[in-house]
């Protein structure tokens, strides 16, 4: 049969990505504590394609994937990359995929038993580009966690005679990938940062040592980027990015606060 993609395109425009978007797919995942995890991912899957190729095979990338959905774990992503990479015949390939990751959760007195959605995205690229200078970035593969905290305003308690406002924020992380880890000790250490952490189950008993924990620890969104990112270096990732953003309750704005670390700080 004629293969319409393969076909000379005689416009002389490169295309740094082609491929498929949005895809629903369900995937396997690593569990710290149950080994693995079953969840949907919104796929997102790419490959450059040179001036003279008039089109890609677009199934191609649903059939590589296929291959990889039941484990697709930080140490395959790459294998995956490299293989749509090496069938689509192209110099780089991409990959996203974004998934909520779940973690059974108990109440801190009670012991009431729930369990907490946090969002989580690998991404990552493998190869490089005609004319690009190989200097080791060929392959990149960060991971992004969503995590929602609890913080309660410094100031508020300050100045006020009676408590203080506290809000929901998310902390958003993006991770370089260089050694294992897991999800589970990263959110740990997120919510450790925090005002308190949320809970989706919570008693009476529960909701008053919530309420006065995060009374004892206030925190500005500065304050909770700051210690995130002392507990993620410390935890040893080469480049990492910190972001918390607050739905202030007294304010018609939200709070934010940004940095990053390149490994030389």
């Amino acid at each position: 049969m004629r293969d319409i993609q393969n076909e000379e395109d005689t416009r002389e425009v490169p295309l740094q990505k082609v491929g498929v978007r949005g895809v629903k797919y369900p995937v396997t995942v690593l569990d710290k504590n149950k080994k693995q995890q079953h969840t949907t991912a919104n796929v997102d899957l790419y490959v450059n394609l040179p001036h003279n190729f008039k089109g890609t095979h677009m199934s191609r990338f649903i059939q590589v994937f296929h291959k990889y959905h039941r484990d697709i774990s930080m140490q395959h992503f790459f294998d995956m990359l490299e293989e749509i990479k090496t069938v689509l015949n192209a110099e780089q390939s991409y990959g996203k995929i974004v998934f909520p990751y779940f973690i059974e959760k108990n109440a801190p007195v009670s012991q009431a038993q729930g369990i907490m959605e946090y969002k989580c995205s690998y991404e990552g690229q493998v190869g490089s580009l005609s004319g690009e200078k190989a200097d080791g970035d060929e392959r990149k593969f960060f991971v992004n966690i969503e995590v929602p905290i609890t913080t309660l305003c410094p100031c508020s308690k300050a100045i006020s005679e009676y408590g203080a406002h506290n809000q929901r924020g998310t902390v958003r992380v993006k991770l370089l990938y260089t050694d294992f880890f897991w999800i589970e000790d990263v959110i740990t250490k997120i919510e450790e940062s925090a005002s308190s952490p949320l809970y989706s189950v919570l008693k009476r008993q529960d909701e008053k040592f919530v309420t006065e924990h995060a009374y004892e620890n206030p925190r500005f969104v500065e304050d909770v980027v700051r210690e995130v990112y002392l507990a993620l270096k410390e935890m040893g990732f080469k480049w990492f990015s910190v972001e918390c953003e607050n739905e202030e309750s007294i304010h018609f704005h939200n709070a934010y606060a940004y940095t990053e670390f390149n490994g030389q700080d």
